[in-house]
Formats: structure tokens, C-alpha cells, sequence
């Protein structure tokens, strides 16, 4: 049976938020996306999730298709998005699953809601350790970062952009999803979208590493917690992951060979099975 993936738009605290959802029976699940990206990062992962739960994608403030107001994209605004988007559609508790600067907001909320998570996954996440790949750090250095901005948010800059980010995310490039390719593009030349993601950056990274690392919070955490990490991640080393698994109560460690930072799009049938074997455990 094919699985039906609808695109929904709602309004929280007057910014319009687009989001995707799928599969009708089972514990919600949430999806968190990365920085400089959007919930159809998802895509290639939601009709199997959707077999066993209710996924919920949404675009963060400033990402997608949501609204880009020009503020601060700190961790707190977009933590408590999190909890503003599961107040407005009504979910009690969720598992909630998370991607790189969606995986620190995904264990902050956890760290301060803990009665609303039910399981958490962090995939590749930020938060978990100080060093960062400078390619991305030095993208914080006063006056860098715009510059960066003014070139990539033309046509002529947004393909190469979405090239570079491919070498950078990806460990095998030139297998890349053409979708994926053609989202980044697309979002480069929306008004507020490359703004939003600096913001966002800067908020996680200053030039010598990760601004917020919360290991030593993670033995607070009761829940189930997979760190799920592409053991090519050239974004943040993979024994971040073994660290942070070494300190929570009940923690899981599950590697997806041959994968960079974003394994649900470049490995998703090892993601899916990862995440759906973690969570048949622990229900």
C-alpha cells in the first residue's frame, strides 16, 4: 500500500509553518530537520517511518516553506517552537528524532520536557562535542558569512552552493538525489532563507568549535536515546557519538556504514530500519 505524504501549513504565533505528515496509526513522531535545510531533507525516509507511526515534519522559522521573519534564530526560539508546534496540534507526547542543529534542539526540549518524549534519536547531532568542521565554523567570522550570503543567494551562486554543500554532507557526492540538489537551489533564492541559516549558525558554532555542548546533561535524560551517526560524517567526528551514548542512562549507538551527515537521505532504507528497530524495542 502506498503510504500518502500530505504538505500542510498552519499558523503559530503568526508565522505560517509548512509541514509534512503521514501515516495514520501509532506514536507520533517528530522530525527535525539541519541548518541551512528543510523538512523535505525527510522525504526519502517518511513513507517507512509512516508504516508504524504518525510523522509530523515541519519547516523551523526561517526554513522551507515557513515564514522568514528577520530575528535571531537562537536555540531557545527554536526549542520552543518545538514545544508551540506540538501545543497547536494538540500531541501530548511524541518521539522526537533530530538532525544536526535539529538533534541539539530536539535534546534540549528533551532535556526540559521530558514527560512529552517518549524516545528521542539524535542523527548526527549537534551538541555532543566542541569540534566542528572549520569549513562551517569559519562561516561565523564577523562580515564571512554575509559575504558568503551576497554571492550564493543569486542564480549564478545558488548551484554551486548546493555542490558544495553536497561535498561537505555527503560521502559519496556524485550519488546525491537530484531533488535534494534542486531544494537547496530553490531555497538559496528565497528572501530570508541564507539570513535565517547564518543566524541559526552562529548560534550553534563560533570560529573555534560548537558554542552549546550538553554532555555532561545527558545522564539526566530517563528515555530511550538511539545516536545514530554516518561513519563519514565530515561535519562532526563519529566518536562524538560513542561519547555521548557512554553517558546516557539508556542510550543506543547505531553506525551507518559507508554514510555522511545525513543518512537518512543518503542511506535511507539502513536509517529507516535503524530507527524502526530502536523504537520496536523500547515501545
Amino acid at each position: 500500500m502506498n503510504t500518502v505524504v500530505k504538505e500542510q501549513q498552519i499558523n503559530i504565533n503568526g508565522f505560517t509553518i509548512r509541514y509534512f505528515t503521514a501515516g495514520d496509526e501509532g506514536l507520533p513522531l517528530v522530525l527535525l530537520h539541519g541548518n541551512a535545510a528543510s523538512a523535505v531533507d525527510w522525504s526519502w525516509v517518511l513513507p517507512q517511518l509512516a508504516t508504524q507511526y504518525r510523522v509530523y515534519a515541519p519547516d523551523f522559522p526561517g526554513f522551507g516553506d515557513s515564514s522568514k521573519p528577520n530575528l535571531n534564530y537562537s536555540l531557545d526560539f527554536l526549542t520552543q517552537f518545538v514545544n508551540d508546534f506540538l501545543n497547536v496540534l494538540e500531541i501530548d507526547s511524541a518521539v522526537v528524532a533530530g538532525n544536526s542543529l535539529g538533534g541539539i534542539v530536539a535534546l534540549r526540549f528533551a532535556l526540559a520536557n521530558g514527560d512529552r518524549v517518549t524516545s528521542l534519536v539524535l542523527v548526527d547531532s549537534s551538541g555532543l562535542g566542541y569540534v566542528v568542521t572549520p569549513l562551517l565554523s569559519q562561516l561565523t567570522l564577523p562580515g564571512y558569512g554575509e559575504a558568503m550570503i551576497a554571492m550564493c543567494k543569486t542564480p549564478l551562486g545558488a548551484k554551486p552552493r548546493s555542490w558544495l554543500r553536497a561535498t561537505l554532507l555527503f560521502n559519496h557526492p556524485g550519488k546525491v538525489p537530484a531533488a535534494w540538489i534542486a531544494e537547496q537551489e530553490r531555497m538559496s533564492l528565497l528572501p530570508g532563507f541564507l539570513e535565517a541559516s547564518l543566524s541559526a549558525l552562529r548560534a550553534q558554532l563560533n570560529v573555534i568549535g560548537q558554542r552549546e555542548v550538553l554532555l555532561d546533561a545527558l545522564p539526566q535524560l530517563t528515555i530511550p536515546t538511539l545516536v545514530l551517526w554516518g561513519t563519514n560524517d565530515s561535519v562532526f567526528p563519529k566518536y562524538q557519538a560513542e561519547t555521548a551514548v557512554s553517558r546516557l542512562q539508556r542510550g543506543q549507538l547505531a553506525y551507518i556504514p559507508y554514510c555522511g551527515h545525513l543518512p537518512h537521505v543518503e542511506r535511507p532504507d539502513l536509517f529507516s530500519n535503524a530507527v524502526n528497530q530502536f523504537l520496536v524495542e523500547v515501545k
